[in-house]
């Protein structure tokens, strides 16, 4: 075939899919010829099990119909193929986004696997996962991100994480932005092919569809799923700012019923993402276990939407806030979850298993806002910064109240429940934050004193962090907030990328990994601290803080 008639075809194919399927179908997904079937967006892997993993792709039918497209699927241990251990054929449709998820069953424990889809005699991308081993495991390496946000930068933290060689990737959330085009992007990547779409916020299914579509049409994240299996939750972004169980702080009459707005994001979430559906769109319950032998037991919950009451606010009056924040029945997990947390704890210790893993969405640790005298700010900028938000947090928090009221922080009846049912429960916490774009590592103690485990948060893959808060040098900014709170043992306010746990019998070892840089395509990869927790000891031992 010639190269005008090469043209030619792909003009005709790209006309009907426009008067079929419809642009928004291609989801950012550049149709470079004609074909039987295109896989629009490569493929994933994820909640692997010891016997099965999710396996996930996207495919359009090469005619541009609305139509069905059967699709066959296999499994192999080699890369060529030639010693398939499973396959199948199903098929998906308008009715799915044409995605498409199967539950790759009868696979050998503590794996590697390679895997690929096959439509109308088109072959899609080849991935690579693994399932979940058994008892006697001696070690095991994951990589916790949080918040990519598509028009901050590019993913290059994604596409250090594919490089790299872990046994599964944990996502805790903010895998999406539903903001509209300029809204909270950043302006340092204007015509650098960050812009999102659909330009207006997401509301709708199609919106949602389009907006993962878009993210997942980027060529670093379609890597890391290629390379990695992912155990996914949710965080407020994959619905909208600040949700909770019936609302959210980003929702107005004029958007709409928020419970449509809910259903649609979950359904676009499900279908977008290789996690296992063990519920309905309407329950949406994605808090599960997964256990890797006798080593750790990964436990992930759902902090954001289906138990937590509405948020409390700082501009509430002091002693109406204290009275709110007392009351015993304010809930970030719901009654239901919590319950099911304390099956799950009791299980993994009666099984023997060393470590308990907490994947949840947001900081447990007590944040306290630093304190900073008028003189230190910029003349310049003193008054509003003093007179803004900040003077108001600065305030609040010398009257005893913590920085972030959407976090654990918000919630402290229910972190009591939660630190009682560790102390009961478990063996060896180790808890797991994202949300908050920067780094953090605490000692997480209750009410009394006691020591109960210790936390681990994320740096975002893009979003702007802790740096942005005040006009100050990061070190400065650091080592007041480590100031205001006690059980704060390591804090970096900027810096973009991921948490590195490497995890023994002995010990957990947690070391941060940064790239120089989201603005370009080139980067470097560094690491920051590394902090140890000890088995038994709950408490974060020693660490090492590395200068960047």
């Amino acid at each position: 075939m010639t190269e005008s008639s090469n043209s030619l075809t792909r003009r005709r194919f790209l006309a009907t899919a426009s008067l079929t399927l419809g642009a928004l179908a291609l989801r950012g997904y550049p149709v470079q010829a004609a074909a039987q079937a295109h896989f629009t967006h490569g493929v994933a892997s994820g909640d692997p099990l010891q016997d099965r993993v999710i396996l996930w792709t996207r495919v359009l039918p090469g005619s541009g119909l609305e139509q069905d497209i059967a699709v066959q699927w296999e499994v192999a241990i080699d890369e060529n193929f030639e010693q398939i251990v499973a396959q199948g054929e199903s098929g998906t449709g308008p009715e799915r986004d044409y995605t498409l998820k199967i539950d790759a069953t009868g696979l050998q424990a503590g794996a590697h696997y390679f895997y690929r889809f096959i439509a109308q005699g088109e072959i899609s991308t080849i991935g690579r996962t693994r399932t979940l081993p058994t008892a006697g495991v001696e070690s095991l390496q994951m990589a916790v991100l949080s918040c990519s946000n598509f028009p901050q930068g590019y993913f290059n933290v994604y596409r250090a994480v594919a490089q790299r060689d872990y046994d599964v990737v944990v996502h805790l959330g903010d895998y999406i932005y539903e903001y509209g085009l300029g809204g909270y992007a950043n302006p340092l990547m204007a015509g650098k092919g960050r812009e999102v779409r659909p330009e207006h916020e997401i509301v709708s299914l199609e919106d949602y569809r389009m907006r993962y579509g878009l993210y997942r049409s980027d060529a670093d994240l379609q890597l890391v799923h290629q390379a990695h299996p992912f155990i996914c939750v949710w965080d407020d972004h994959e619905i909208t700012n600040n949700t909770w169980q019936t609302g959210a702080q980003n929702h107005n009459e004029g958007e709409g019923d928020f419970a449509d707005r809910r259903l649609a994001a979950i359904q676009a979430f499900y279908e977008w993402l290789p996690i296992r559906e063990s519920s309905s769109v309407a329950e949406g319950i994605i808090y599960r276990s997964f256990d890797f032998g006798d080593l750790a037991s990964l436990i992930m919950l759902d902090t954001r939407l289906v138990g937590r009451d509405e948020q409390l606010s700082h501009e509430m009056g002091i002693d109406t806030l204290r009275s709110e924040l007392a009351k015993p029945a304010r809930s970030i997990m719901g009654s239901k979850q919590e319950r099911w947390f304390d099956d799950e704890l009791r299980k993994s210790k009666e099984s023997g298993i060393t470590w308990q893993l907490i994947g949840q969405q947001l900081l447990v640790g007590k944040l306290f806002p630093p304190q900073f005298a008028d003189e230190v700010f910029d003349p310049a900028q003193r008054e509003g910064i003093v007179n803004g938000r900040y003077g108001m947090l600065r305030t609040r928090g010398r009257q005893g109240f913590p920085l972030n009221l959407d976090a654990w922080d918000g919630y402290p009846a229910n972190r009591e429940r939660f630190f009682d049912s560790i102390r009961a429960n478990a063996n060896n916490a180790v808890v797991l934050a994202g949300d908050s774009h920067s780094s953090w590592a605490f000692d997480l103690s209750d009410a009394a004193g006691q020591a109960v485990a210790v936390e681990f948060g994320t740096p975002s893959v893009t979003s702007p962090g802790f740096e942005n808060f005040l006009p100050l040098p990061e070190q400065q900014v650091e080592e007041a907030t480590l100031a205001a709170s006690p059980e704060l043992k390591y804090m970096k306010a900027n810096g973009r990328g991921w948490v590195e746990l490497s995890i023994s019998i002995e010990k957990t070892v947690a070391t941060w990994q940064f790239v120089s840089t989201i603005l370009e395509t080139e980067f470097t990869v560094s690491s920051g601290a590394t902090l140890e927790t000890y088995a038994g000891e709950h408490r974060i031992k020693t660490y090492a803080i590395a200068k960047l």
